[in-house]
Order: C-alpha cells, then sequence, then structure tokens
C-alpha cells in the first residue's frame, strides 16, 4: 500500500470540509428567507383581515407593490462582479459575513422604516439588503473552490445549493405563519433577522476561509484538501479571460436565454404567489402560508430525483450529457409553461385543481439545475465562474422587471383575466427560452475555453513530428 492510500484512509469521512458545507447551506437557507419573505410581507401588510387588528396596515397600489418587490434586484446586480473580486481580495468568510449581517440588520428596522416612510421607506431597504446580499453567490462558489476536493466538489456543492429550496419553503410557509400570528407582519422581519444573526455568530465560530487556515482540522484532512487543490491550481493555470470568444457564442448566448426564461417563470411564482392565493382564489394567511411552501418543498425533494436520475441515465450511457441537459431543461421549461396556460383558466371555486397546478408549475422547474444551470462548467471549465457572473447579472435583472411588468398588468388583484395574462406571459417566456437552447444549447467544451493548453498541445505535436522527422532521416543517412 502506498503512502498516498495510508493518507487517504486516515481521512475522516465527515470531516471539517463537511461543516463549511453545513454552513453554507445554512447561509443560503438564511439568505433566500431574507430575500424572498416579501410576498408574504406585502400581502400581509395591504390585507388587514388576515393579521393582527391592532398592527397598521396600507393600502399600497399593484405599482407601488411591484417597486418593493423588484428593489431587491436593484441592488443584487450591482454587486455580482465586485463580490467575486472583494471574496479573491479579503476573502469569502469576511464578505459573507457582512453581507449577511448587514442584511439582518436592515430586515430588523424594516418595520420602524415602513412605519416612518411607508413603501418608500421598504424599497429603499430592499435595495440595500440586495447590495449586502448581491455578494452571496461568488462567496459560496469561492468557499466550495477552497474546501471541497475535485472528487467531491459535487456532492458538497450539491448539498449546499439545496439550501436555496429549503429556504424558499421556509420563506413561504414560515412568513406565512408569524403573519397569521398575533405578532403580524412584523414578526416576519424581526424572526428573519434574527436567524440572520445566529447564522453570522455560527459562521464567525466555525468558519475558515481555507483548510490551512482552520485551527480544528486534522492533518490527514489538511494535507488531503489543500494537496488536491495544490494539484487543480497546476492544471488549470490562469488564462486570460477570452471576452471575444464568451460574447460571440451562439451556446452561450442560448444558455443566457434558457437562464433569463427559467428565472422569469420562477421569479413570477417566488413574488407573486401569495397575493394570486389571497386575491383570487380566496385563501387566508394561514392556508397561504402552507399552499405558498408546498410548491417550493415539492421542488426541493425533486432536486434529488434529479440528480438520482441524472446519474443513472449517465452513468449506463443512455443519454449524452448535451441531451440531458437538454432533456432536463424541456421538463424544467415547458412543463411550467404548458401549466401556466392552464392556470389561468382556473375558476375561484376550482381551488384545488388551482393547488395543484401551482405546486407541479414550480416542483418540476428543479430540474433546470441540471439542465442548464450547470452548463457553464460544461462551456468553460477554465472561466465557468466569469460566466456565472455574467449570467447572475441578466437573471437578476429579469427578476427586477418580472413584478413591474405585474404591476402594470395587475390593476385589480381579484380580477382573474388579469392573472390570465400574467401567466400567460411567463409561459411564453419559459416556451421561447427552451426553443433557443434546444437549438443552439450544447454541453460541448468550447474552443475558447483553453487556448493556451491548445496551443501547448499543438506545439508538443509539432516537436514530436520534428523529433520523428530527424530520427526518420538519421537512419536514412546511416
Amino acid at each position: 500500500m502506498s503512502n498516498t492510500d495510508v493518507e487517504l484512509e486516515k481521512v475522516p469521512r465527515l470531516g471539517l470540509r463537511h461543516l463549511q458545507a453545513l454552513l453554507l447551506f445554512l447561509g443560503l437557507v438564511v439568505t433566500t428567507i431574507l430575500q424572498y419573505n416579501v410576498g408574504v410581507a406585502v400581502v400581509a401588510m395591504t390585507n388587514a383581515t388576515s393579521v393582527n387588528p391592532e398592527l397598521p396596515h396600507y393600502n399600497w397600489t399593484e405599482p407601488q407593490k411591484s417597486y418593493i418587490l423588484s428593489s431587491y434586484y436593484w441592488g443584487s446586480a450591482l454587486t455580482q462582479f465586485p463580490g467575486g473580486y472583494l471574496c479573491k481580495r479579503f476573502g469569502a468568510k469576511l464578505v459573507l459575513f457582512w453581507g449577511v449581517i448587514g442584511s439582518a440588520m436592515l430586515t430588523v428596522w424594516t418595520p420602524q422604516g415602513i412605519y416612518m416612510a411607508s413603501w418608500k421607506a421598504y424599497c429603499a431597504i430592499r435595495w440595500l439588503q440586495g447590495l449586502c446580499q448581491g455578494v452571496t453567490l461568488p462567496c459560496i462558489h469561492q468557499h466550495l473552490a477552497n474546501w471541497a476536493p475535485a472528487v467531491e466538489r459535487t456532492r458538497l456543492g450539491a448539498f449546499a445549493y439545496t439550501g436555496f429550496d429549503c429556504g424558499n419553503v421556509l420563506a413561504m410557509y414560515a412568513a406565512g405563519m408569524l403573519a397569521s400570528s398575533n405578532l403580524g407582519w412584523p414578526g416576519i422581519s424581526y424572526t428573519s433577522g434574527a436567524l440572520g444573526l445566529i447564522w453570522c455568530l455560527l459562521w464567525l465560530l466555525l468558519g475558515s476561509n481555507r483548510a490551512n487556515e482552520a485551527p480544528c482540522i486534522g492533518q490527514a484532512e489538511k494535507r488531503y484538501i489543500v494537496g488536491d487543490l495544490q494539484r487543480s491550481a497546476r492544471r488549470e493555470r490562469r488564462l486570460a479571460i477570452p471576452w471575444r470568444g464568451i460574447f460571440t457564442s451562439p451556446p452561450f448566448y442560448a444558455l443566457l436565454c434558457a437562464r433569463c426564461a427559467d428565472t422569469w417563470g420562477l421569479a413570477t411564482m417566488q413574488a407573486e404567489l401569495p397575493s394570486y392565493l389571497n386575491n383570487v382564489l380566496g385563501l387566508d394567511m394561514h392556508s397561504n402560508a402552507l399552499f405558498s411552501a408546498l410548491p417550493f418543498l415539492l421542488m426541493w425533494m425533486m432536486c434529488y430525483v434529479y440528480l438520482l436520475i441524472a446519474d443513472v441515465l449517465l452513468r449506463r450511457r443512455c443519454l449524452s450529457l448535451t441531451a440531458l441537459r437538454k432533456t432536463y431543461n424541456s421538463i424544467a421549461l415547458w412543463t411550467p409553461a404548458a401549466i401556466m396556460l392552464a392556470l389561468g383558466f382556473v375558476e375561484s371555486t376550482q381551488k384545488p385543481l388551482a393547488l395543484v397546478l401551482v405546486t407541479l408549475s414550480v416542483g418540476v422547474s428543479s430540474a433546470a439545475t441540471i439542465g442548464s444551470e450547470l452548463n457553464t462548467i460544461d462551456l468553460s471549465p477554465v472561466h465557468a465562474s466569469i460566466l456565472s457572473g455574467i449570467l447572475s447579472t441578466f437573471t437578476n435583472l429579469v427578476a427586477l422587471c418580472t413584478p413591474l411588468v405585474v404591476g402594470v398588468l395587475v390593476k385589480h388583484p381579484t380580477d382573474r383575466s388579469e392573472w390570465q395574462l400574467v401567466f400567460s406571459i411567463a409561459a411564453m417566456v419559459l416556451f421561447a427560452g427552451n426553443v433557443i437552447y434546444l437549438i443552439w444549447g450544447t454541453a460541448e467544451t468550447q474552443p475558447w475555453n483553453d487556448n493556451e493548453s491548445r496551443r501547448e498541445s499543438a506545439d508538443f505535436e509539432d516537436a514530436k513530428l520534428e523529433i520523428e522527422t530527424n530520427t526518420n532521416a538519421k537512419k536514412i543517412l546511416n
């Protein structure tokens, strides 16, 4: 048995790298709650019959509500790229800490701000929260890169990212339960902010930027992580970013269309679902909490189902990676598109059918993680973080526009025909986005991914040919 095998045997199956993944999972749960509880909170603030009658409520117009729902994305779109730089400059631990604690403190202060300046204060607070939380994804990517060995990167990364789905469930369910309790809508802000502050304390105590900086890590695990990452760094040398190649690449634009379409459909449900359930179906806040959370609970569970099926299909070579991506993306985009078209024709007297359709439309969309979200790594393993940053900027802009469009279209929240138009537009966007992805999308690594290594390979082949030619010449002369 080699020394390397002996060292690997000493590496704990559950170690500090798994604790870091757990902290990232909990961090994503908290940041998702801080981001998405606004959909329930706005309904509670404008509906005096569903909350504590002693608390103030507000007669905000639909455009004003749309400004509140979209203001977060104005901020987060501005800090996607700076977040990546700050992570490399100061470390993910510090940047993520300040981002989450800033957002949590703003959340705690939200009720006081609303008391003073109504919806305008809420917009300002949400914009500042977006600025704070815009660094989240770059920090998550960087921390996983610093802690996850190549062989465990998919497993640890997939576990950490399910925090999004868990956070969605809690944002809808817990926020609805709090709104219908004596705490009322301020309780949503106070509880969410408290969770953020608790996570920040855990992150300060247990988080570390790198394995070689962690005080409590075992030597075997440290050597396992650090050695693997050093080997990866040697394999993936720094290359100039191929901006021209990226922005002239049809597969990249196909991926961009698919991600923007998926974001449009999901953002419509995340931000507007509580309002639709309350105004059109007439569900109270208690029932609204449960039925708003169910779609995202199904989405969370389906993540693991899709992963298992994809693993079997690839291992048995039933589908190529490109075919798998396109199949999953078609499920994630076209199924909700069809359901949204049907949802617009459901009457308020058909509540069970409407709830089933809403749950399915959101639940199946988790296939997009495998269908298109991971496609950045396919197109360019070397520059995947750059592609993710570009995509995140555009998807934030799409998420920003979605509630504004709803605010323009929905003048009378109880009018089913206006919601029918909202769902029809979302369905058309989902359909078109996937058509483009089916035509031009691919899982093949693009030529601009690693020009340098291809040049080195060509130089090696030329040198090899020259050596063979000289050898043959010598044989002929002899």
